[in-house]
């Protein structure tokens, strides 16, 4: 699904390209192009997916405790 972005009445460019940006990474457009740039085993993926479960539950678990 392509990303649009129309350039509004006397927006600038820069402008546009920031909302592009912005846009793109809600959609994870960049960090999926960026993850499939090379070959990962399976294994790594689990691996990688059980370091980030891991600490984002230690992230969860600290803000409770307080």
């Amino acid at each position: 699904m392509p990303v649009d972005v129309n350039i509004r009445k006397g927006e600038s460019v820069e402008r546009a390209l920031r909302r592009l940006k912005k846009r793109l990474d809600r959609e994870g457009v960049i960090r999926d192009a960026r993850a499939k740039r090379y070959f990962e085993k399976p294994s790594e993926i689990k691996r990688r997916k059980k370091k980030v479960a891991a600490f984002s539950n230690m992230l969860r678990v600290r803000n409770e405790n307080r």
